[in-house]
């Protein structure tokens, strides 16, 4: 298997080294590593070459989830395509070879891995982690469905590998899209009589703390995105999960003695429904305040047109030295 890997960025000057480093240090090595840069402002792309990607430079207001990703895709050279964010760091040197390694059955299509919270991450960031990401196997298709519902489509590319072949076949992301571009494929694939698995030994260490406000934003995109597949609403689950995560939550908080954060429990759980339920509604919103309660505002202006110039850094087969 030959495994190009894709990195979306922006302003990534952060985490990306320890990525890179970490990625080119795989005992199953990548035949390179694509960074999808959208006019970061800090020295990604410096950071970038150095480290051995090729970058590929776009202006900002023309990311989009799907297609930006569609369009690295179009640029690897491997049979295998692997997507990684910015942010999530490999837990170890073995996890591209499990990341992997259950697309060697050609009735697999695509494979996500686990995430587990940074250390600095807040008791309630953990527990939805752990919730969302458990320590076991899975590999769902269609016969799922009628159990699972929505669930069966569950795809991350925080990290995830598809086989290209497949990917294309499938028509690649939707694009334009707000999120939900991993999930949406997914459903194309298992619809089309795939598999996808769920990989945990596949790991990366990956959390956000967001804020009230942030949460509410993204689950008001999630809400659209589902309304603008409304397709999938057939199989919707989503709010008798979320109420299965805010029950294991409360249990774990008063459990492991953070009582305080109960309080929090309860408020993050109300405008993530509060958010969810307006995305649903947004063609019933005015563009203003759909703006405004949206995380992905340039979504809302006019139809990207992509121009791209590609800068190309050292081999991506050597090891990294720090």
């Amino acid at each position: 298997m030959r495994a190009s890997i894709i990195i979306p960025t922006l302003n990534a000057e952060e985490h990306l080294p320890e990525l890179l480093y970490r990625l080119h240090n795989q005992k199953t090595k990548p035949c390179e590593i694509l960074v999808v840069d959208s006019e970061s402002s800090d020295d990604t792309t410096k950071l970038a070459i150095r480290y051995g990607a090729r970058v590929i430079s776009i202006k900002r207001t023309e990311f989009d989830h799907g297609g930006t990703r569609n369009f690295a895709v179009k640029q690897a050279v491997g049979d295998m395509v692997v997507f990684i964010t910015q942010d999530a760091l490999p837990r170890n040197d073995q996890f591209l070879e499990e990341l992997l390694l259950p697309l060697n059955d050609i009735n697999v299509a695509a494979v996500s891995g686990r995430q587990i919270a940074r250390k600095d991450a807040s008791a309630l960031e953990r527990f939805t982690r752990e919730f969302n990401y458990p320590e076991v196997y899975s590999r769902k298709s269609i016969e799922d469905l009628k159990e699972l519902g929505i669930k069966t489509f569950f795809f991350t590319n925080v990290c995830s590998a598809i086989r290209k072949e497949t990917f294309l076949q499938m028509g690649g992301f939707q694009e334009p899209i707000i999120m939900n571009e991993d999930m949406i494929l997914a459903a194309k694939c298992v619809l089309q009589g795939y598999s996808v698995v769920y990989n945990p030994n596949a790991c990366v260490i990956h959390s956000h703390d967001y804020s009230l406000l942030k949460q509410f934003h993204r689950n008001f995109d999630i809400g659209v995105s589902l309304r603008m597949n409304d397709w999938l609403l057939q199989y919707a689950t989503a709010e008798k999960e979320g109420a299965r995560l805010v029950t294991r939550q409360l249990g774990l908080l008063w459990k492991k003695g953070y009582k305080k954060s109960i309080p929090r429990c309860f408020a993050e759980a109300t405008v993530k429904y509060s958010g969810y339920r307006l995305g649903l509604a947004y063609r019933k919103l005015p563009i203003w305040l759909i703006r405004r309660f949206s995380m992905h505002k340039n979504f809302w202006s006019t139809q990207h047109q992509q121009s791209v110039t590609v800068t190309v850094g050292e081999s991506t087969n050597s090891r990294i030295a720090r």
